[in-house]
């Protein structure tokens, strides 16, 4: 990991509630809020402004710049929604470039995982039935925020865990 484990542990702390914020308002309105983009985007201004050497803190902001580009183009063509597009951005910065791989595994893995569990958990009549009003269990789209979250609480975990 090229996050010290102490970064990466703070980060973790501050950033997760956010992360599951996006994935119970995802599942249950279809809608990642546009505060929970500030919530995070804050989240790394401050707490990576504290526990991050100014140098590489400044430069992740050039990781936002850039998934805030990609995510515009493919919201535009339809490939993704606005606000996953945003998520996308502020989480960003938190991936250190030398663990972009890592992180496209994850959230390849945490996409594959989301998609399989609400496709099932939606054909359970009890899960239902405890969360009646979710519009995600009523459209074909996949709440992308179900698997951006996890991907980031992980990846922050795994660098908590075994970063340097």
């Amino acid at each position: 990991m090229a996050q010290s484990a102490s970064a990466a542990f703070w980060l973790l702390i501050f950033a997760a509630p956010v992360a599951a914020w996006v994935v119970w308002s995802d599942l249950r309105a279809m809608r990642i809020p546009n505060t929970a983009v500030l919530a995070l985007t804050g989240v790394f201004a401050v707490v990576g402004l504290l526990v991050l050497p100014l140098p590489v803190w400044g430069w992740s902001w050039l990781n936002f710049a850039v998934v805030l580009v990609v995510g515009f183009v493919l919201s535009l063509s339809g490939g993704f929604g606005a606000g996953d597009a945003k998520f996308a951005a502020a989480m960003a910065p938190f991936v250190a470039l030398g663990d972009l791989r890592l992180f496209l595994v994850l959230l390849g893995a945490a996409v594959l995982a989301g998609f399989v569990a609400h496709r099932l958990f939606r054909l359970i009549p009890a899960v239902r039935a405890a969360t009646p009003h979710w519009e995600s269990w009523q459209r074909r789209e996949f709440p992308m925020g179900l698997a951006l979250g996890p991907a980031l609480i992980i990846y922050l975990g795994l660098a908590a865990l075994y970063g340097h």
